[in-house]
Protein backbone atom coordinates (compact mmCIF):
# COMPACT_ATOMS: atom_id res chain seq x y z
CA UNK A 1 0.00 0.00 0.00
CA UNK A 2 1.22 3.57 -0.62
CA UNK A 3 2.75 5.43 2.29
CA UNK A 4 2.80 9.24 2.46
CA UNK A 5 5.84 9.60 4.71
CA UNK A 6 7.67 6.38 5.59
CA UNK A 7 10.79 6.52 7.73
CA UNK A 8 13.10 5.59 4.86
CA UNK A 9 13.26 7.68 1.69
CA UNK A 10 15.42 7.86 -1.42
CA UNK A 11 15.87 10.04 -4.48
CA UNK A 12 17.17 9.23 -7.94
CA UNK A 13 18.60 11.23 -10.83
CA UNK A 14 17.24 10.72 -14.36
CA UNK A 15 20.43 8.78 -15.12
CA UNK A 16 19.76 6.49 -12.15
CA UNK A 17 16.18 5.92 -13.31
CA UNK A 18 16.94 5.33 -16.99
CA UNK A 19 17.65 1.56 -16.66
CA UNK A 20 14.23 1.15 -15.03
CA UNK A 21 12.31 2.63 -17.99
CA UNK A 22 11.63 0.42 -21.02
CA UNK A 23 10.29 2.26 -24.07
CA UNK A 24 7.86 0.50 -26.38
CA UNK A 25 10.01 1.30 -29.40
CA UNK A 26 13.09 -0.20 -27.73
CA UNK A 27 11.59 -3.56 -26.79
CA UNK A 28 13.82 -6.44 -27.88
CA UNK A 29 11.76 -9.34 -29.30
CA UNK A 30 12.48 -13.05 -29.16
CA UNK A 31 11.01 -15.03 -32.06
CA UNK A 32 11.93 -18.47 -30.71
CA UNK A 33 10.75 -18.09 -27.11
CA UNK A 34 8.46 -21.14 -27.04
CA UNK A 35 8.05 -24.58 -28.53
CA UNK A 36 5.45 -23.49 -31.11
CA UNK A 37 7.76 -20.83 -32.61
CA UNK A 38 8.13 -22.76 -35.91
CA UNK A 39 4.61 -24.20 -36.05
CA UNK A 40 2.52 -22.67 -38.87
CA UNK A 41 -0.03 -20.28 -37.42
CA UNK A 42 2.22 -19.45 -34.48
CA UNK A 43 5.53 -18.80 -36.22
CA UNK A 44 5.20 -15.02 -36.57
CA UNK A 45 4.76 -14.11 -32.93
CA UNK A 46 7.22 -12.03 -30.93
CA UNK A 47 7.72 -12.37 -27.18
CA UNK A 48 9.16 -9.72 -24.91
CA UNK A 49 10.52 -10.12 -21.39
CA UNK A 50 10.40 -6.72 -19.69
CA UNK A 51 10.79 -7.42 -15.95
CA UNK A 52 12.10 -10.73 -14.61
CA UNK A 53 12.97 -13.91 -16.47
CA UNK A 54 9.40 -14.77 -17.45
CA UNK A 55 8.66 -18.26 -18.74
CA UNK A 56 10.61 -18.18 -22.00
CA UNK A 57 12.15 -21.48 -23.09
CA UNK A 58 14.81 -19.74 -25.23
CA UNK A 59 18.35 -19.27 -23.97
CA UNK A 60 18.71 -15.98 -25.89
CA UNK A 61 15.62 -14.22 -24.53
CA UNK A 62 16.57 -10.62 -23.66
CA UNK A 63 15.50 -9.45 -20.18
CA UNK A 64 15.18 -5.67 -19.96
CA UNK A 65 14.95 -5.28 -16.17
CA UNK A 66 16.24 -8.04 -13.90
CA UNK A 67 15.38 -6.43 -10.55
CA UNK A 68 13.06 -8.74 -8.53
CA UNK A 69 9.56 -7.31 -8.09
CA UNK A 70 7.64 -10.34 -6.82
CA UNK A 71 6.10 -10.68 -10.30
CA UNK A 72 7.19 -10.67 -13.95
CA UNK A 73 6.17 -8.33 -16.77
CA UNK A 74 6.18 -9.48 -20.38
CA UNK A 75 4.41 -8.90 -23.67
CA UNK A 76 3.36 -10.70 -26.83
CA UNK A 77 3.20 -9.08 -30.25
CA UNK A 78 1.46 -10.87 -33.12
CA UNK A 79 0.28 -10.04 -36.65
CA UNK A 80 -3.35 -10.79 -37.56
CA UNK A 81 -4.46 -14.39 -37.09
CA UNK A 82 -1.25 -15.48 -35.43
CA UNK A 83 -1.96 -17.52 -32.31
CA UNK A 84 -0.25 -18.58 -29.11
CA UNK A 85 -0.78 -22.31 -28.60
CA UNK A 86 -2.59 -24.00 -25.72
CA UNK A 87 -0.61 -24.03 -22.47
CA UNK A 88 -1.11 -23.75 -18.73
CA UNK A 89 0.60 -21.84 -15.91
CA UNK A 90 1.07 -22.71 -12.25
CA UNK A 91 0.87 -19.08 -11.16
CA UNK A 92 -1.12 -16.05 -12.25
CA UNK A 93 -1.18 -14.84 -15.85
CA UNK A 94 -2.88 -11.48 -16.30
CA UNK A 95 -3.14 -9.74 -19.68
CA UNK A 96 -4.22 -6.27 -20.66
CA UNK A 97 -4.68 -5.33 -24.30
CA UNK A 98 -2.45 -2.57 -25.55
CA UNK A 99 -3.14 -2.78 -29.28
CA UNK A 100 -5.63 -4.67 -31.40
CA UNK A 101 -8.51 -7.08 -30.92
CA UNK A 102 -7.82 -10.51 -29.47
CA UNK A 103 -9.62 -13.77 -28.84
CA UNK A 104 -8.67 -15.80 -25.77
CA UNK A 105 -9.75 -19.44 -25.65
CA UNK A 106 -9.29 -22.26 -23.17
CA UNK A 107 -9.76 -25.95 -22.48
CA UNK A 108 -7.89 -29.12 -23.44
CA UNK A 109 -8.61 -28.49 -27.13
CA UNK A 110 -9.35 -24.77 -26.85
CA UNK A 111 -13.10 -25.22 -27.19
CA UNK A 112 -14.33 -25.02 -23.58
CA UNK A 113 -14.89 -21.26 -23.83
CA UNK A 114 -13.61 -18.03 -25.30
CA UNK A 115 -13.81 -14.27 -24.93
CA UNK A 116 -13.02 -11.41 -27.32
CA UNK A 117 -11.23 -8.45 -25.77
CA UNK A 118 -10.55 -4.89 -26.92
CA UNK A 119 -7.86 -2.33 -26.08
CA UNK A 120 -7.61 -1.63 -22.36
CA UNK A 121 -9.54 -4.76 -21.31
CA UNK A 122 -7.87 -7.00 -18.72
CA UNK A 123 -8.09 -10.77 -18.21
CA UNK A 124 -6.92 -12.60 -15.09
CA UNK A 125 -6.77 -16.10 -16.57
CA UNK A 126 -7.30 -18.85 -13.97
CA UNK A 127 -4.30 -21.07 -13.39
CA UNK A 128 -4.55 -24.77 -14.03
CA UNK A 129 -6.50 -24.51 -17.29
CA UNK A 130 -5.14 -24.69 -20.82
CA UNK A 131 -5.34 -21.32 -22.57
CA UNK A 132 -4.32 -19.75 -25.85
CA UNK A 133 -4.89 -16.48 -27.67
CA UNK A 134 -4.85 -15.02 -31.15
CA UNK A 135 -4.87 -11.60 -32.75
CA UNK A 136 -8.15 -11.29 -34.66
CA UNK A 137 -7.64 -7.64 -35.58
CA UNK A 138 -6.46 -6.17 -38.87
CA UNK A 139 -3.03 -4.94 -37.75
CA UNK A 140 -0.11 -5.97 -35.54
CA UNK A 141 -1.39 -6.35 -31.99
CA UNK A 142 0.28 -6.22 -28.59
CA UNK A 143 -0.80 -7.59 -25.22
CA UNK A 144 1.01 -6.93 -21.96
CA UNK A 145 1.35 -9.72 -19.38
CA UNK A 146 1.83 -9.89 -15.61
CA UNK A 147 3.04 -13.24 -14.30
CA UNK A 148 2.96 -14.24 -10.64
CA UNK A 149 6.19 -14.77 -8.67
CA UNK A 150 9.80 -13.88 -9.37
CA UNK A 151 10.31 -17.27 -11.05
CA UNK A 152 6.90 -17.15 -12.80
CA UNK A 153 5.94 -20.54 -11.40
CA UNK A 154 8.66 -22.61 -13.03
CA UNK A 155 7.56 -22.51 -16.64
CA UNK A 156 4.80 -23.56 -18.99
CA UNK A 157 2.82 -26.79 -19.29
CA UNK A 158 1.94 -27.47 -22.94
CA UNK A 159 -1.03 -29.36 -24.29
CA UNK A 160 0.23 -32.66 -25.80
CA UNK A 161 -0.70 -31.75 -29.37
CA UNK A 162 1.50 -28.64 -29.19
CA UNK A 163 4.59 -30.68 -28.33
CA UNK A 164 3.79 -33.25 -31.01
CA UNK A 165 3.18 -30.62 -33.70
CA UNK A 166 6.44 -28.84 -32.84
CA UNK A 167 8.49 -31.98 -33.57
CA UNK A 168 7.37 -31.83 -37.20
CA UNK A 169 8.89 -28.36 -37.48
CA UNK A 170 12.23 -28.95 -35.78
CA UNK A 171 11.74 -27.80 -32.19
CA UNK A 172 12.16 -30.20 -29.27
CA UNK A 173 11.61 -29.21 -25.65
CA UNK A 174 13.94 -30.91 -23.17
CA UNK A 175 12.91 -31.97 -19.70
CA UNK A 176 15.25 -29.20 -18.51
CA UNK A 177 12.77 -26.65 -19.90
CA UNK A 178 15.04 -25.57 -22.78
CA UNK A 179 14.36 -25.61 -26.53
CA UNK A 180 16.54 -27.33 -29.13
CA UNK A 181 16.21 -26.66 -32.87
CA UNK A 182 17.03 -29.76 -34.91
CA UNK A 183 16.92 -27.67 -38.11
CA UNK A 184 19.99 -25.85 -36.77
CA UNK A 185 21.74 -29.10 -35.95
CA UNK A 186 20.98 -28.90 -32.25
CA UNK A 187 20.35 -32.07 -30.25
CA UNK A 188 19.35 -32.83 -26.70
CA UNK A 189 22.46 -32.79 -24.46
CA UNK A 190 23.56 -35.94 -22.68
CA UNK A 191 21.30 -36.65 -19.75
CA UNK A 192 18.44 -34.49 -21.10
CA UNK A 193 15.32 -36.27 -22.33
CA UNK A 194 12.40 -34.86 -24.35
CA UNK A 195 9.74 -33.23 -22.24
CA UNK A 196 7.12 -35.95 -21.70
CA UNK A 197 3.58 -35.25 -22.82
CA UNK A 198 0.88 -35.35 -20.18
CA UNK A 199 -0.89 -38.65 -19.65
CA UNK A 200 -4.65 -39.03 -19.95
CA UNK A 201 -4.89 -39.17 -16.16
CA UNK A 202 -2.91 -35.93 -15.83
CA UNK A 203 -5.03 -34.25 -18.49
CA UNK A 204 -8.20 -35.18 -16.62
CA UNK A 205 -7.04 -32.94 -13.77
CA UNK A 206 -7.26 -29.83 -15.98
CA UNK A 207 -10.70 -28.21 -15.61
CA UNK A 208 -12.85 -27.21 -18.60
CA UNK A 209 -14.78 -24.18 -17.30
CA UNK A 210 -17.36 -22.53 -19.51
CA UNK A 211 -17.32 -18.90 -20.59
CA UNK A 212 -20.19 -18.27 -18.17
CA UNK A 213 -17.97 -19.45 -15.32
CA UNK A 214 -14.82 -17.60 -16.35
CA UNK A 215 -15.82 -14.24 -17.78
CA UNK A 216 -17.75 -12.62 -14.88
CA UNK A 217 -14.99 -13.15 -12.33
CA UNK A 218 -11.88 -12.97 -14.52
CA UNK A 219 -12.56 -10.35 -17.22
CA UNK A 220 -12.82 -6.58 -16.71
CA UNK A 221 -13.82 -4.34 -19.60
CA UNK A 222 -11.86 -1.11 -19.85
CA UNK A 223 -14.94 1.09 -20.28
CA UNK A 224 -16.48 -0.36 -17.12
CA UNK A 225 -13.45 -0.01 -14.88
CA UNK A 226 -12.49 3.40 -16.30
CA UNK A 227 -15.95 4.69 -15.40
CA UNK A 228 -15.34 3.52 -11.81
CA UNK A 229 -11.92 5.24 -11.57
CA UNK A 230 -13.23 8.48 -10.12
CA UNK A 231 -12.37 10.11 -7.79
CA UNK A 232 -9.80 7.41 -6.97
CA UNK A 233 -8.13 4.58 -8.92
CA UNK A 234 -10.07 1.39 -9.51
CA UNK A 235 -8.72 -1.69 -7.74
CA UNK A 236 -8.91 -4.15 -10.64
CA UNK A 237 -7.12 -7.17 -9.15
CA UNK A 238 -6.71 -7.65 -5.41
CA UNK A 239 -8.62 -9.00 -2.44
CA UNK A 240 -11.12 -6.13 -2.77
CA UNK A 241 -10.73 -5.70 -6.54
CA UNK A 242 -13.17 -5.67 -9.39
CA UNK A 243 -11.69 -9.12 -10.11
CA UNK A 244 -11.23 -10.35 -6.53
CA UNK A 245 -8.05 -12.38 -6.28
CA UNK A 246 -4.74 -12.52 -4.41
CA UNK A 247 -2.17 -13.70 -6.99
CA UNK A 248 0.86 -12.11 -5.31
CA UNK A 249 0.29 -8.64 -6.76
CA UNK A 250 -2.39 -5.97 -7.09
CA UNK A 251 -3.40 -4.06 -10.22
CA UNK A 252 -5.05 -0.63 -10.22
CA UNK A 253 -6.34 1.42 -13.15
CA UNK A 254 -5.58 5.15 -12.93
CA UNK A 255 -7.35 7.55 -15.28
CA UNK A 256 -7.35 11.31 -15.73
CA UNK A 257 -10.25 11.50 -13.28
CA UNK A 258 -8.33 9.69 -10.52
CA UNK A 259 -4.78 10.94 -11.11
CA UNK A 260 -3.25 13.24 -8.51
CA UNK A 261 -0.16 15.40 -8.27
CA UNK A 262 0.26 14.33 -4.64
CA UNK A 263 3.51 12.44 -4.13
CA UNK A 264 3.31 8.97 -2.63
CA UNK A 265 5.54 5.91 -2.29
CA UNK A 266 5.42 2.16 -1.78
CA UNK A 267 7.49 -0.10 0.45
CA UNK A 268 8.34 -2.32 -2.55
CA UNK A 269 8.95 -1.74 -6.27
CA UNK A 270 5.90 -0.78 -8.33
CA UNK A 271 5.30 -0.63 -12.08
CA UNK A 272 3.53 1.97 -14.24
CA UNK A 273 2.20 0.88 -17.66
CA UNK A 274 0.23 3.43 -19.74
CA UNK A 275 -2.46 2.05 -22.02
CA UNK A 276 -3.93 5.35 -23.27
CA UNK A 277 -2.42 8.83 -23.43
CA UNK A 278 0.90 10.28 -22.33
CA UNK A 279 1.77 10.51 -18.64
CA UNK A 280 4.22 12.75 -16.80
CA UNK A 281 5.93 10.88 -13.97
CA UNK A 282 7.61 13.08 -11.36
CA UNK A 283 9.86 11.74 -8.62
CA UNK A 284 12.36 13.04 -6.12
CA UNK A 285 15.22 13.78 -8.47
CA UNK A 286 13.63 13.93 -11.91
CA UNK A 287 10.71 13.43 -14.28
CA UNK A 288 9.86 11.66 -17.55
CA UNK A 289 7.01 11.19 -20.01
CA UNK A 290 5.59 7.70 -20.55
CA UNK A 291 3.63 6.70 -23.67
CA UNK A 292 1.38 3.66 -24.22
CA UNK A 293 3.52 0.52 -24.26
CA UNK A 294 6.25 2.02 -22.07
CA UNK A 295 7.00 0.33 -18.73
CA UNK A 296 8.51 2.06 -15.70
CA UNK A 297 9.73 0.35 -12.54
CA UNK A 298 9.55 2.74 -9.58
CA UNK A 299 11.93 1.87 -6.72
CA UNK A 300 10.56 1.24 -3.26
CA UNK A 301 10.36 4.28 -0.93
CA UNK A 302 10.70 6.79 -3.77
CA UNK A 303 8.24 9.69 -3.75
CA UNK A 304 6.50 9.90 -7.13
CA UNK A 305 3.32 10.99 -8.88
CA UNK A 306 1.66 10.35 -12.25
CA UNK A 307 -0.43 12.85 -14.21
CA UNK A 308 -1.63 12.98 -17.84
CA UNK A 309 0.58 15.33 -19.83
CA UNK A 310 -1.80 15.94 -22.76
CA UNK A 311 -5.53 16.25 -23.31
CA UNK A 312 -7.61 13.27 -24.41
CA UNK A 313 -8.10 9.73 -23.11
CA UNK A 314 -5.56 8.82 -20.44
CA UNK A 315 -5.24 5.60 -18.44
CA UNK A 316 -2.46 3.51 -17.00
CA UNK A 317 -2.20 0.26 -15.11
CA UNK A 318 -0.28 0.25 -11.84
CA UNK A 319 1.14 -3.02 -10.45
CA UNK A 320 2.63 -3.65 -7.02
CA UNK A 321 3.52 -6.91 -5.28
CA UNK A 322 1.88 -8.23 -2.13
CA UNK A 323 2.78 -10.83 0.48
CA UNK A 324 0.17 -13.27 -0.84
CA UNK A 325 1.20 -16.55 -2.50
CA UNK A 326 2.07 -16.06 -6.16
CA UNK A 327 -0.91 -17.59 -7.89
CA UNK A 328 -4.60 -18.45 -7.82
CA UNK A 329 -5.98 -21.90 -8.57
CA UNK A 330 -9.18 -22.62 -10.45
CA UNK A 331 -11.71 -24.02 -7.99
CA UNK A 332 -14.87 -24.05 -10.07
CA UNK A 333 -16.24 -20.53 -10.25
CA UNK A 334 -13.74 -18.70 -8.06
CA UNK A 335 -10.03 -18.22 -7.49
CA UNK A 336 -8.10 -18.80 -4.31
CA UNK A 337 -4.41 -18.49 -3.47
CA UNK A 338 -2.45 -21.65 -4.18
Amino acid sequence: MPKDRPDEEIDMTPEDMAPRIVRYGELVPCRTAFIDAHTPGSNQKENFTIIGGGVSEAADQHVHIQIPHGFNIGAAGQPPYCRNSLHSHRTAEVFFLLKGRWRFFWGRHGDAGHVILEEGDIFNIPTGIFRGFENIGTDYGMIMAILGGDDAGGGVVWAPQVIEDAKDHGLVLGDNGKLYDTKKGQALPDGVKPMPVLSDAELDAFPEPSAAEVIPRHVARYLDIAAMATPRPTKVIGASGRLPDKPGFEVDLITRASATEKMHRHDRPSVLMPVFGHWRIDWDGGSTILAPGDTMSVPENLDHSAMPSMTGEAALYHVVGTDDPAGPTWTGGRSEPA
